[in-house]
């Protein structure tokens, strides 16, 4: 696969305005992303082409840039450069794995399996999958991606036995897929929403800065007998993750 063109859309400043150059760069460039003179995937030039191209000091550049990198739209990559991010994953609050809602919207998940393996269950996980504390549960832990982005980092918990895990289904996979095909029918599943800082561990794989916000999820799923199956709490982007509702007045 070819790299990305490199683009370095019209910006036009105006030197008298009180609006700060930076600034007027970073809101023209967002308009060339939400106009699709930068579709998703583009490079832009270097900093310091940018900056000779536009006739401005290459620290405005960097702070316009960094605007927009905050903002969720740019971000860099190590000896790829400056590209616009693809559209944000918007997902519905369904009983589905984000595996299965990307591939719904003709995304292209990618997985990579961080750990899989067996530990004493903690009080809070004790307590959620409904077995005394110290009780052998499977924990797993993975990067789900998007094309080559990553977008969000899973913890899951479930009980031992409950099926057959390897870290090369997981990697081709969703979770749920694989509880359904060995007969574990989700039914229903108590979900919390927010958000917090990222830590440096967080920030590091999920290619952000550390303290960024997250958002947050955790999720308790039950099957069709009211057992829980399976405990997840997972961060995501903020800038590329968002989750959908539906109110209803009753």
């Amino acid at each position: 696969m070819g790299r990305a063109a490199v683009h370095r859309p019209v910006v036009r400043v105006d030197r008298a305005s009180p609006v700060p150059l930076y600034f007027q760069v970073a809101r023209q460039l967002e308009e060339a992303i939400h106009d699709g003179r930068l579709p998703p995937g583009s490079r832009l030039e270097n900093e310091i082409r940018l900056a000779d191209g536009y006739g401005l000091s290459r620290p405005t550049i960097r702070q316009a840039i960094q605007h927009l990198v905050d903002k969720g739209l740019l971000v860099r990559r190590r000896g790829v450069g400056t590209q616009v991010v693809q559209a944000q994953v918007r997902r519905s609050i369904e009983l589905t794995s984000l595996y299965d809602d990307l591939l719904a919207a003709g995304r292209s998940p990618a997985t990579r399996v961080l750990e899989l393996g067996t530990l004493p269950a903690g009080e809070t996980v004790a307590r959620e999958l409904d077995v005394p504390p110290g009780t052998e549960v499977v924990r797993l832990r993975r990067l789900r991606l998007t094309g080559e982005e990553p977008l969000a980092l899973l913890t899951n918990y479930l009980p031992a036995g409950l099926v057959a895990l390897t870290a090369e289904d997981l990697a081709a996979r969703g979770l749920y897929e694989m509880l359904r095909a060995t007969g574990v029918n989700l039914r229903i599943a108590h979900q919390t929403i927010g958000a917090r800082a990222a830590t440096a561990a967080e920030a590091r794989l999920l290619g952000e800065r550390r303290g960024v916000p997250l958002l947050t999820m955790t999720r308790l799923a039950y099957d069709d007998k009211g057992r829980p199956v399976e405990y997840g709490s997972h961060v995501y982007r903020a800038g590329r993750y968002s989750f959908a509702l539906t109110l209803v007045e009753r």
